[in-house]
């Protein structure tokens, strides 16, 4: 299953479709819209949260769903144990993102356990990280595609506005599954230079369907 996605995903854009608790967009059937106009625009396949979302997503759009369960918001807190991956699976995600980084999950459970259930479920794993080692040892516990989310939102990782290119082209020299680009990547120049940089396909999230964040921005630097 593995590689017939791969070769889907190859050289392509996936759109996160998702809104932070108490934004106006935060709403099942506008994000399904959301998922909708991606679609339209050509994206390959879709990261949405939640599996009331990865259910009505699944149910309205025929691309690949990438699901994640965002609990809490200290931690591990992306997808942080089983029954948040089986419950993903269950709802409709061909691939199940998950917090692999090296730090403790809640439950006690580790990141190679939920590859196992995930995959003896029919699905397959992202693997979030934050630097190369955690992207190595994704890979290594059966990781099916290693994403560079996490990169600047965990100590010990590169702060910075762009994305981390160097985390990119490290793991794509270092590790065999599709490295896939995500996190601040605002441009269509910058999701180029991710690809040329080693990425398998790209994540774009808040520059395409952030409208809260976005209209933050410019009243920002119309105040500045």
């Amino acid at each position: 299953m593995t590689q017939p996605l791969a070769d889907t995903l190859r050289g392509r854009l996936i759109v996160s479709c998702q809104a932070p608790p108490g934004d106006p967009m935060r709403h099942t059937g506008t994000l399904v819209r959301m998922t909708l106009a991606a679609r339209a625009g050509g994206a390959a396949a879709v990261r949405v949260n939640e599996p009331e979302v990865v259910a009505a997503t699944a149910a309205a759009v025929d691309l690949p769903v990438i699901g994640l369960w965002k609990d809490g918001d200290q931690g591990v807190f992306i997808t942080p144990a089983v029954r948040h991956a089986l419950a993903l699976v269950e709802a409709g995600a061909a691939v199940v993102a998950a917090d692999a980084t090296a730090r403790p999950r809640p439950d006690g459970s580790t990141f190679a356990e939920l590859v196992s259930a995930v995959h003896a479920a029919g699905a397959l794993v992202m693997a979030d990280v934050s630097t190369l080692e955690e992207g190595r040892t994704a890979a290594a516990q059966g990781a099916d595609f290693v994403g560079t989310t996490l990169s600047g939102y965990v100590p010990g990782s590169p702060r910075q506005t762009a994305p981390d290119l160097a985390l990119v082209a490290g793991l794509a020299a270092a590790i065999d599954v599709p490295v896939i680009a995500e996190g601040r990547i605002a441009t269509p120049g910058q999701a180029a230079e991710a690809l040329a940089a080693g990425a398998h396909s790209v994540v774009v999230g808040t520059a395409i369907t952030a409208p809260t964040a976005l209209t933050a921005s410019f009243v920002a630097g119309l105040s500045g």
